[in-house]
């Protein structure tokens, strides 16, 4: 769903649910049916999504001018549009995903912007892919950074090729998280000193931002300094347990078999997944990147870093200029998906973003 912001830009607010498998086009137009329902129950004219095609299919559409055809009336017909296609996780089957020195990252993110660009509103001259922040920092070296480089500039090459075929842009966002190179803002910041700030930019997810323990409001200002765009903002809590010992029964329920749940402290301690953490000797307090419903965050021992995201949001939308054209609310299947947009949309609605009496265009 569109709202508009008090300087009169317009912000996507999309439904981005966890990775639902999906190898042929048949199973993403059958996905569309479960968010087309969540619309449904919200009430509204149209709601944003942002979809996960994996790598395989990804390459067969965009080649497949046709079945792009096809995916975009499928969309449409239910009420929903598309701004932002996720290109954080990779393939399907529990494979270690290529990072950004391997070619295969730079084939599918290319991929992703060809399909997106017959994807989007008639009204949007541009949109975003988002992708993982670089790669794992464990054996990162020298070599990776250098064929990286060379990557990342074929990247915008590659960007400023499909918008000039297709007349509308596409940008790529880096999602920054626990264990990645790009985890805080200095990171950050120093990758982007050699990176192009046109056309490549971060997407912030904010339960990743609270588990770098930084003061959001002091990321945002340094980013904005750094010229660094938020290209698409993930709003979302991470799970918070101030002694992890005593919430050590109830922390064990959030572990997923197949899912990584990356746990750190303020003192810059790291655990790759809370089963490791839960295990070990990681002392407390712990954040997990475990996203957890923003409208019912759990209760004592354990609690959510709304405080997070709710600074973030108000810093981004209550200046002069907002901060990011792309909100994305992330749910999962035993998440009430509607009741979560709607919980968003209304605390969207106290910083002053509103439905737009019509449709504006994306700038």
């Amino acid at each position: 769903m569109r709202l508009r912001h008090h300087s009169g830009r317009v912000v996507h607010l999309s439904h981005g649910a966890n990775v639902r498998p999906a190898r042929d086009l048949p199973a993403v137009v059958e996905h569309l049916d479960a968010y087309a329902a969540v619309r449904d129950r919200l009430g509204v004219e149209t709601l944003g999504v942002s979809l996960w095609l994996p790598p395989t299919l990804a390459a067969a559409l965009a080649i497949d001018g046709r079945s792009r055809t096809r995916l975009r009336a499928e969309i449409e017909a239910r009420g929903l549009e598309v701004v932002t296609l996720s290109g954080v996780p990779y393939a399907e089957g529990g494979d270690e995903d290529p990072d950004w020195s391997h070619p295969a990252r730079l084939e599918y993110t290319l991929d992703l912007a060809r399909i997106l660009t017959d994807l989007l509103p008639e009204d949007a001259v541009r949109g975003a892919v988002t992708t993982t922040g670089l790669g794992p920092r464990a054996g990162w070296d020298a070599a990776k950074q250098k064929a990286a480089d060379r990557i990342l500039s074929r990247l915008s090459a590659g960007l400023a090729e499909v918008a000039w075929h297709q007349g509308r842009a596409v940008r790529v966002g880096f999602q920054p998280a626990p264990g990645l190179m790009l985890d805080g803002v200095e990171s950050i910041v120093g990758a982007f000193a050699r990176l192009d700030r046109e056309r490549l930019g971060v997407c912030l997810d904010l339960a990743a931002l609270a588990c770098t323990w930084e003061e959001p409001i002091g990321v945002l200002d340094r980013l904005a300094t750094a010229g660094i765009s938020i290209i698409r903002v993930q709003v979302a809590a991470a799970l918070e347990a101030a002694d992890p010992v005593a919430a050590a029964e109830r922390l064990r329920g959030y572990a997923e078999p197949g899912r990584r749940h990356p746990v750190t402290n303020p003192d810059g301690g790291h655990a790759g997944d809370l089963t490791e953490a839960l295990e070990g000797t990681l002392p407390g307090p712990w954040r997990v990147l475990c996203p957890v419903p923003l409208h019912n965050p759990p209760g004592p021992p354990l609690a959510a870093t709304t405080e997070v995201w709710r600074a973030a949001l108000r810093h981004l939308t209550t200046e002069g200029s907002v901060g990011t054209e792309h909100l994305d609310v992330e749910t999962s299947g035993r998440d009430d998906a509607a009741a979560q947009i709607a919980y968003a949309k209304s605390a969207l609605g106290e910083l002053g973003l509103s439905p737009p009496a019509e449709a504006w265009a994306v700038h």
